[in-house]
């Protein structure tokens, strides 16, 4: 059985129809690359996949890391994908020549980091944490921590981590415990427990760097007197090179229901001297620091949850195009042969689901990935300004919508599969054990509902959220003036007219009384992710409607099948999925208050 990944097509669609990503090549920092160097990477990382992430993808599954003698042991294949990953170079792939890097575009290396994903998204996370982590030292380090770290997380010498969570605090990162003291030279001594650390502890590497939030003794509370360090497994000499063990010890490995190749761990800090950490920028702003590779992640959250629908589709669509099962309702003849189960209707609506979620889900990551790009490289300090605060505003959608509705899609690639959906001989039922860990990583739907709604709308006056409304009516606006898909465009003004009420009628709720205010949060998280959703699609329709309106495909082509599949799967989303916001507001206008009102007692 061939694993699948990411469709090739809508990859290209997505990258030079969709996105002008070729556009970027006009840019001086891109200017030594072409399509085909693009081109190129995408296909030797999906070789990487197929062949080295997508080999063990069940077997890690069913081999989860040991911890035994004090060593973590990872099955043999997890290594060799690592070291393909390493020598292709991805690790620093979009960092400049001088570092090490290639200067690929951000865009190109999500795209590879998304066939990872699809392929084994467990395996895939060492990849991914490791990249933001250097992302983050790479902005905030000193001078000195880039040349003592860098260069080794590049080449694969060293991996990284995020230590953020302990086991009394959660979420909630202003009560944080785990202490920082001055120590000799510039080091600090680290003391505590950090707790679900994705990576924390395996062989792949020589070392293992993690950034870790503490508060400096005598530091003010909450998030204000948080600060952030470089916390290494084994300390580093000042040319780089491995020196002695740090006091940093692997308390104990958690079994997860899913991405079981990928180890998340128990780490102790400091049981013994205290662990030697290194401040990274100033003191008490390391929540600031964090937020880089946090909103790093969490777009790679969102664009694993997209792979991993992605992939469901395309197992669930190859089996629907197999499986003879059943007639259509119109067949009276019971000796008539059977037709596959993708010409039955009800089949047909699982599949556009998928297929609604889960591309719409990959656009949506590129496109935020592509403000990304923008906002460090675009040739004007207004675009890149401009760039960055839709890129803010817009992340919690980018790591929520994909996480939840990534979720039904995998849910649906099971049912189409019936009884073969819930067996392991199918990878289908390990790619939603997997994908349900995806609502939970970098922040639920309950956190980015607060943020969303109580910070991103309000912040600069409105400015961001200004930013999108007028983002959306161009794109109504394009789609008015094509006849194919005229129709598609009043759905789509409607509800953002509609969002935009609710929108205004909430803010003043939310300064006035945030907690009953953002009491539905979570609620205005889901419609507004609808709404983006619903404007992903209308735009990859506009692309399609004018591609099949200028070009001489025939019906029943491969190229005028892929553009019409575009427009159905918008005119699904837009007539199926986003008239749910309805109620959704409803309840929004009216600040239907039942869960908040309900006093814990009458559980």
């Amino acid at each position: 059985m061939t694993a699948h990944t990411l469709n090739q097509r809508d990859i290209d669609f997505l990258l030079y129809e969709f996105l002008d990503t070729e556009g970027l090549l006009e840019r001086p920092r891109y200017s030594d690359h072409s399509r085909e160097s693009f081109d190129a990477t995408i296909s030797g990382v999906r070789d990487i996949a197929t062949n080295l992430y997508a080999n063990h993808y069940q077997e890690g599954d069913k081999h989860e890391p040991l911890f035994e003698n004090g060593v973590v042991k990872l099955i043999p294949p997890i290594k060799a994908a690592w070291d393909a990953t390493v020598e292709f170079g991805l690790l620093g792939a979009n960092y400049d020549y001088d570092e090490g890097g290639v200067q690929l575009p951000d865009v190109i290396c999500k795209v590879a980091g998304g066939l990872i994903q699809a392929a084994n998204s467990g395996s895939s996370g060492y990849y991914f944490v490791t990249n933001a982590a250097s992302n983050l030292i790479r902005t905030f380090g000193s001078e000195q921590q880039k040349s003592q770290f860098l260069a080794s997380m590049i080449d694969g010498r060293s991996t990284g981590t995020m230590a953020l969570t302990e086991p009394g605090q959660g979420s909630t990162l202003a009560d944080i415990t785990t202490s920082a003291h001055v120590n000799e030279g510039s080091s600090y001594l680290i003391r505590g427990q950090k707790i679900y650390i994705s990576n924390g502890d395996h062989g792949l590497s020589e070392n293992i760097v993690h950034l870790v939030l503490a508060r400096i003794e005598g530091a003010p509370s909450g998030t204000r007197g948080i600060s952030l360090f470089i916390v290494p497994k084994f300390l580093v000499n000042t040319d780089g090179t491995t020196g002695a063990r740090n006091d940093v010890a692997l308390a104990g490995l958690l079994h997860k229901m899913g991405n079981k190749s990928a180890t998340s761990t128990v780490l102790n800090f400091g049981e013994n001297r205290g662990a030697i950490g290194y401040l990274v920028g100033e003191p008490n702003h390391g929540l600031r620091y964090m937020f880089q590779m946090m909103n790093d992640l969490r777009i790679g959250v969102g664009l694993g949850a997209s792979a991993l629908a992605y992939r469901g589709f395309l197992e669930s669509l190859d089996y629907a195009r197999e499986r003879p099962q059943g007639r259509l309702p119109s067949t009276r003849d019971p000796q008539a042969p059977q037709v596959n189960i993708i010409e039955h209707a009800d089949v047909r609506r699982m599949l556009l689901a998928q297929k609604s979620y889960a591309e719409g889900s990959l656009a949506l990551c590129l496109y935020a990935t592509s403000l990304s790009e923008d906002s460090k490289t675009a040739d004007s300090p207004f675009d890149r300004r401009d760039a960055a605060i839709l890129l803010d505003f817009l992340t919690p959608i980018v790591k929520s919508y994909p996480s939840k509705y990534g979720c039904a899609s995998n849910d649906l690639a099971i049912q189409v599969l019936g009884g073969a959906g819930y067996v392991r001989d199918y990878p289908v039922e390990q790619l939603y054990r997997d994908q349900r860990l995806n609502p939970i990583h970098e922040g639920t739907e309950g956190i980015h509902g607060l943020d969303l709604l109580g910070r991103k709308v309000l912040l600069n006056n409105g400015e961001s959220y200004q930013m999108f409304l007028a983002k959306v009516d161009k794109t109504v606006a394009d789609a008015e003036n094509l006849p194919q898909i005229a129709h598609l465009a009043p759905p789509v003004r409607a509800a953002i007219e509609r969002t935009n009420r609710v929108t205004e009628s909430l803010l003043p709720r939310v300064v006035e009384d945030p907690d009953s205010g953002l009491a539905n949060a979570t609620i205005y998280l889901d419609m507004f992710g609808q709404v983006v959703m619903a404007w992903i699609w209308l735009q990859q329709a506009v692309v399609a409607a004018r591609k099949l309106s200028t070009s001489d495909l025939g019906p029943n082509e491969p190229e005028h099948d892929f553009y019409q599949g575009k427009v159905s799967a918008a005119q699904y989303f837009i007539y199926r999925e986003l008239p749910q916001t309805v109620q959704k507001a409803a309840l929004l206008e009216i600040n239907e208050s039942t869960c908040f009102d309900m006093p814990a007692a009458y559980f």
